[in-house]
């Protein structure tokens, strides 16, 4: 057993790295040979799609062998010995059986893809879409291997639960017809809730909710689910997910986040308050280079929390303030929920970029003034201004990482380069900052670094793809013009629009966490908004700072759990402290739902 689990892991992990690598470089080399040599590489885009789709079931792969898919976890943790065993036993078989009943379409799908030609390279789309069956393949033997860990009852308990569900749906399809759109709520509600509750991964609790509802009541095959997610997973808009997590990774590798944040520590360590005002600056500016708040935060909290704490701040206050401050740097470019909307709704990933900077920005000042007030006892015994040169010499250093934020910006806005394709601009440019200037590049964390970016972008796209299935299913089903309809139709015109889509992401957020909530929503929601005439950039900034407020707020918000293991901290020691700075972020919305030219003043 332990040979298999090492041979499962070496078939998904090492591809899964080289396929990080080998997107980075037809990407970067798309870009070099278009603008540099005016001479462009018409195959680049259709091979790095291919590369995608394998990239993104080989991730999804790795992260069930590492059980780094996003799942609530707040039930199970509440929950020890022979239960908890249990729960998670029907949460492993929950997924065990969604892959195997996907694996035969899965394969239908792919053998179908055939007399499909790809137009530039010549190649059968099948080799692309076998992508699908071999990841849900090697899926399901992960998951059996997990069970096989478990005791043989708690096993059998969780299989017998899944297969009793299942023959309930069954033999009971007949009286369920006769419910019509009530069986939305049967299956997309309490079925859906139910497998998240159990911490089944958020992933699979939509497409097994969505295989359900098909299987159950209607006659679709199970191929338009496979092929739902195939488009959902292969839009090339993605591929900037897995490349912005590898470029948050490396400048953390390379020294460029410590360099940026010693500089605003030199600029500001020395007043009251001060290293609060630093903490939120160099979240403000990693989040403009990273695009993965668990990158921003890992970046920033190590270097500035001992002397936060030496000056005598507590330490759930210190993560309470990172946690928010998660919060409030959703909208800063390139933010992974920013390109993720641009995917699903249509809207310009540039004029998202541009929007996301202000409204950031407000909320950074509603933090600031709560952190000043918060630290007005703090210690400042033996703390000096440093000389000017002293901080002339730290921005210096840190020029390069700062100018990185801005690079990235103006390529897109210029058109040098796509959303998708700057990101391998920045990892170019951090490399070689790393190498030449910094020269902090360790080659041995090289390797571990792509198998995590794969990790991590592998449970974002099977989220993705899932969801898509999912909101196929409901528009077929007639719900999202239901939605529509009744969002558009509800009293106050925009304002009260804008009012009930604040307080649905925030509990949508808490949830379902930010990426499946838009994937899931946006396509419903964002033509109402235009409906009712609100600007889509707007909305989406206010969408995403909502869903940011669910996602770091206790007891669910799973960012403010993440914030408290990079912390090093009991989530019980900032429970109480957080909710001043989540206010504070709360009325900053307030103040950037209530005026659009924050978000739209500079498009």
């Amino acid at each position: 057993m332990q040979r298999l689990d090492r041979a499962l892991r070496l078939i998904a992990e090492i591809p899964a790295a080289i396929l990080v690598l080998a997107e980075i470089i037809v990407l970067f080399s798309g870009v070099a040979a278009r603008y540099a040599f005016h001479a462009p590489l018409v195959w680049s885009d259709e091979l790095a799609s291919i590369l995608f789709l394998w990239l993104a079931m080989l991730g999804s792969v790795v992260a069930l062998q590492r059980s780094e898919h996003m799942r609530l976890t707040a039930i199970v943790g509440g929950v020890s010995g022979p239960a908890r065993a249990r729960i998670e036993a029907l949460a492993l078989a929950s997924v065990a059986v969604f892959l195997a009943v996907m694996l035969p379409s899965a394969w239908e799908y792919a053998a179908d893809e055939w007399f499909i030609e790809t137009p530039a390279l010549g190649i059968h789309n099948t080799y692309r879409a076998m992508a699908i069956p071999v990841g849900a393949g090697l899926m399901a033997l992960t998951a059996l291997r997990q069970l096989g860990r478990l005791a043989w009852r708690d096993a059998a308990f969780g299989l017998v639960v899944v297969a009793a569900l299942a023959a309930v749906l069954h033999l009971g399809a007949p009286w369920l017809k006769d419910f019509g759109n009530w069986n939305l709520v049967l299956f997309f509600v309490v079925l859906l809730a139910a497998a998240v509750l159990v911490s089944v991964p958020i992933g699979f609790a939509f497409g097994l909710a969505t295989l359900a509802y098909l299987a159950t009541l209607t006659r679709t095959p199970l191929t338009v689910v496979v092929s739902r997610m195939d488009e959902g997973m292969s839009s090339l808009i993605l591929l900037a997910v897995p490349l912005f997590v590898f470029l948050g990774l490396l400048i953390e590798m390379t020294g460029m986040a410590r360099a940026m944040v010693a500089f605003l520590s030199s600029l500001l360590g020395h007043v009251r308050g001060g290293l609060s005002y630093v903490l939120l600056g160099a979240m403000y500016l990693v989040s403009g280079i990273s695009g993965s708040k668990a990158a921003d935060m890992a970046a920033v909290a190590p270097v500035l929390f001992p002397e936060m704490k030496r000056r005598g701040a507590n330490e759930g206050e210190l993560v309470a303030l990172l946690a928010a401050s998660g919060a409030m740097s959703e909208t800063i470019p390139p933010s992974l929920v920013l390109i993720t909307i641009g995917s699903v709704t249509g809207v310009s990933i540039a004029a998202l970029f541009t929007g996301g900077l202000m409204p950031a920005l407000v909320l950074a000042v509603a933090l600031a003034l709560i952190a000043r007030w918060r630290g007005r006892r703090e210690n400042l015994d033996g703390v000096k201004r440093p000389p000017w040169g002293v901080v002339g010499k730290a921005f210096i250093v840190s020029l390069p990482a700062l100018i990185l934020p801005f690079v990235i910006r103006t390529a897109v806005v210029e058109g040098v380069a796509t959303a998708t394709e700057v990101s391998t601009i920045g990892i170019v440019y951090a490399v070689v900052v790393g190498i030449l200037i910094y020269r902090q590049f360790p080659w041995q964390r090289l390797l571990p670094m792509l198998v995590e970016t794969a990790s991590l972008s592998g449970a974002i796209l099977l989220i993705i793809g899932t969801a898509t299935g999912m909101a196929w299913a409901l528009t077929q089903s007639g719900f999202s013009k239901q939605l529509a309809l009744a969002m558009a139709q509800m009293p106050g015109g925009a304002a009260g629009f804008m009012a009930i889509s604040i307080a649905a992401f925030i509990v949508l957020g808490s949830v379902l966490e930010g990426i499946p909530a838009i994937v899931l929503f946006g396509p419903l929601l964002f033509p109402s908004a235009r409906a009712v005439g609100i600007h889509e950039v707007h909305y989406a900034m206010v969408v995403i700072l909502a869903m940011g407020i669910g996602l770091f707020a206790p007891p669910f918000g799973v960012g403010y759990y993440a914030a408290c293991a990079i912390g090093r901290v009991s989530p019980d020691a900032a429970m109480r402290r957080i909710w001043p700075y989540l206010l504070a972020v709360l009325a900053g919305l307030i103040v950037v739902a209530a005026v659009p030219w924050i978000s739209i003043g500079f498009l």
